[in-house]
């Protein structure tokens, strides 16, 4: 008897225990994160954004700018690339507002200009009259891609085929940072004294210390990183494969849109906050998608 009463004893604190373990995997912190945040389509363009790379919202011109890199490859010196106007409702206000470039991707503001790669210089652009101003060489750069402004008024540019991110201050390039084992750097987005990067190559988005440059990887996985957008303290990072991804200060990662079953890219996004609008543009699909961020 004294036995049986020990067996069950055992059991039943076998079963208590594993009635807890349930309890604790039961609702896991992906889960709760994937319910707060969803995408709504609002609006979509004709598909005549040749091969658009990225876009950029001006606030103040209550604009959208759309880098379309024209024909490809994408690093081919052929004059066809141009930038376009969008409103905010997604009607076309000026197809090929700016033309005379050969690829133009990641773009920019800096006052009243607007700065963009493409290749291996910085076209500078001067928004009210609507035309080419400067052209910054930057000497050996192979793939200029994304572009970000600081509060300072440096400009921060990847070059993801050479490893490095360059800074250009006061008209004067500079490697800010190089590393050979970065991975293929790409959407860049300054935030008061730190840089956050995405890599297209290894997929790491990371925190870049702008003093003394140290970096902190924040989430991984994000294969063919291509544009960051901040919302409030977290961030939205697109993959150029088709995807668009919620990532939040701590790191933990939901994915909100997967196109690649329709071959639509996500390349460089951007948001704008008071509207709760995120822009993709989609490369080969030749249109600008925004959705509404839930």
């Amino acid at each position: 008897m004294k036995n049986s009463i020990i067996l069950l004893s055992i059991l039943f604190f076998v079963s208590c225990t594993t009635e807890k373990k349930k309890e604790v995997a039961a609702e896991p912190p992906v889960a709760k994160v994937k319910k707060a945040k969803s995408l709504t389509m609002l609006w979509e363009t004709d598909t005549v954004l040749t091969t658009c790379e990225s876009v950029l919202y001006d606030s103040k011109n209550a604009v959208i700018y759309v880098a379309n890199i024209g024909g490809v490859p994408p690093d081919a010196q052929d004059n066809d690339g141009f930038i376009s106007k969008l409103s905010v409702n997604g009607e076309i206000l000026d197809l090929k507002w700016i033309e005379g470039i050969d690829a133009p991707k990641g773009m920019g503001l800096v006052g009243d200009k607007l700065v963009v790669t493409n290749i291996d210089e910085i076209v500078e652009i001067d928004i009210s009259s609507g035309s080419i101003s400067k052209r910054i060489s930057v000497e050996g750069a192979k793939f200029l891609n994304d572009i970000t402004v600081a509060t300072d008024g440096t400009v921060y540019i990847s070059d993801n085929q050479l490893n490095r991110i360059y800074s250009l201050k006061n008209g004067e390039v500079n490697i800010w940072l190089e590393k050979e084992d970065f991975g293929g750097p790409n959407g860049l987005l300054s935030q008061g004294d730190k840089l956050m990067a995405v890599t297209f190559g290894s997929g790491s988005f990371m925190n870049i210390t702008t003093g003394d440059q140290t970096i902190r990887e924040l989430a991984g996985g994000l294969k063919g990183g291509d544009g960051i957008a901040a919302v409030g303290e977290n961030y939205l990072v697109s993959s150029w494969n088709g995807e668009v991804y919620f990532v939040d200060k701590a790191g933990l990662t939901t994915k909100l849109l997967d196109t690649k079953a329709e071959k639509i890219n996500a390349a460089d996004i951007d948001y704008i906050e008071d509207q709760n609008m995120l822009l993709v543009p989609t490369f080969f699909g030749n249109k600008v998608v925004a959705y509404k961020l839930d």
